[in-house]
Formats: structure tokens, C-alpha cells, sequence
């Protein structure tokens, strides 16, 4: 299945949470969800009562949706945190955050994990002092991301950053935003990643 690439708004409103999708729109209270809390369609505003199995399925498509990662690559994910010592789910997690594309939107450079891949795909960021441009790169703790220089004063790099400031960094980054570049000091606990996922439900889902 490919990366869904529509409105991202009408998956906000499908699952009926925030999935950080939008920017600015988001925070300033003029998301689609804010103004119609309920699923998009004629009969969005039905109650529908959910299956177990869709409960789980939702979870699923919720992190998915929200990294913006393929049905593949997210499969491939949790079978590797489900061969790894620990909990499946917090280490699926785990992997996750270590995406490239994700670390970069965790630093704060960019307002949207989307943008934040688009500036990976398009060369915009540097890890150690290397051009990489792949969205999945697993960042491993101590590597330095950084904004190339040509890319430094872009208007939505400077705004991301702006915002940032207002809201805060994810607290397993360290950045200085006058030189738009960061460290990813360590994993983050599982507590710490505040995301509307119940990841025990994805792990029932792929374990039947």
C-alpha cells in the first residue's frame, strides 16, 4: 500500500484525535477537527460502534498516518521491536522515533513530520556532516543533525523554529536554534512520547 498522500485533515477527523499533521493551522486552533469534530462524510456524525479487531486496526493506521510510513515499512518495524528483548510495542515505538524524518520534526526544524521528510528527500539535512537523504535513516544516539547552510534562513524552517520555542522540544534532543542544528542525546522512554497510540493494541493486531 502506497504512503497516503490526500487530505490529512479528513484522517484527523476520521479517527477523531490530533495526529500533528498540520502546523500552524493546529495551533492556532484552526484545524478541520477543531471546527467539526467528527468523521468527515455524510454520515460522519453516526455513532458507530467499533469492533475489536477494528479498535486494533485503528490504532495501527493511527501510527502510521502519523509518522507517515507504508503498510511495509511498518510491518518491517514491528517484526524487528517484536525480535528484540523488551516490550514489542514500546520498542516499535522505539524505531520510530528514530526515523530521520521524525528526529528532524522532533528538533523542531520543521512544523509537520511531512515537511520535515520533504526536507530530508530534497538534501536539506546533514547527519554528522553528511548529506542523507533518506527519510527511514535510523538515527543513533550522539549523531548530529544539522540544516545544510543554503537552507538555514528558509521561511518555514525559521517559523518551525519560532514554534518550537513556544511549545517546546521533545526532551532526548538537544538543539541550538541559532545554529539550526541538534543532537539526539538518547532513545526516549516510552512515557515520554506522547502520542494518542495504544501500541498494545498493534501488537495484538499483528500477533494473530
Amino acid at each position: 500500500m502506497a504512503r497516503y498522500r490526500g487530505p490529512v485533515e479528513k484522517i484527523e477527523r476520521r479517527f477523531g484525535v490530533s495526529l500533528n499533521l498540520k502546523g500552524e493551522r493546529r495551533l492556532a486552533g484552526k484545524s478541520a477537527l477543531e471546527k467539526r469534530p467528527y468523521a468527515p462524510g455524510q454520515h460522519g456524525q453516526r455513532r458507530k460502534k467499533v469492533s475489536e479487531y477494528g479498535s486494533q486496526l485503528n490504532e495501527k493506521q493511527k501510527a502510521k498516518f502519523m509518522y507517515g510510513v507504508s503498510e511495509k515499512q511498518f510491518r518491517a518495524l514491528y517484526k524487528e521491536g517484536n525480535r528484540r528483548d523488551g516490550n514489542a510495542g514500546h520498542n516499535l515505538i522505539s524505531l520510530l522515533e528514530q526515523r530521520l524524518d521524525n528526529v528532524v520534526y522532533r528538533m523542531g526544524f520543521a512544523s509537520t513530520r511531512r515537511f520535515s521528510r520533504q526536507l530530508v528527500n530534497h538534501g536539506h539535512i546533514l547527519v554528522d556532516g553528511k548529506r542523507v537523504d533518506i527519510a527511514s535513516f535510523r538515527v543513533k544516539p550522539g549523531q548530529k543533525i544539522e540544516v545544510c547552510e543554503k537552507s538555514k534562513k528558509n521561511v518555514q524552517v525559521v517559523r518551525a523554529i519560532e514554534l518550537t520555542n513556544q511549545t517546546g522540544i521533545a526532551p532526548w534532543v538537544d538543539i541550538d536554534a541559532d545554529k539550526v542544528f541538534g543532537i539526539f542525546t538518547r532513545l526516549p522512554e516510552r512515557e515520554e512520547v506522547v502520542i494518542p497510540v495504544e501500541e498494545r493494541l498493534i501488537v495484538e493486531l499483528y500477533s494473530k
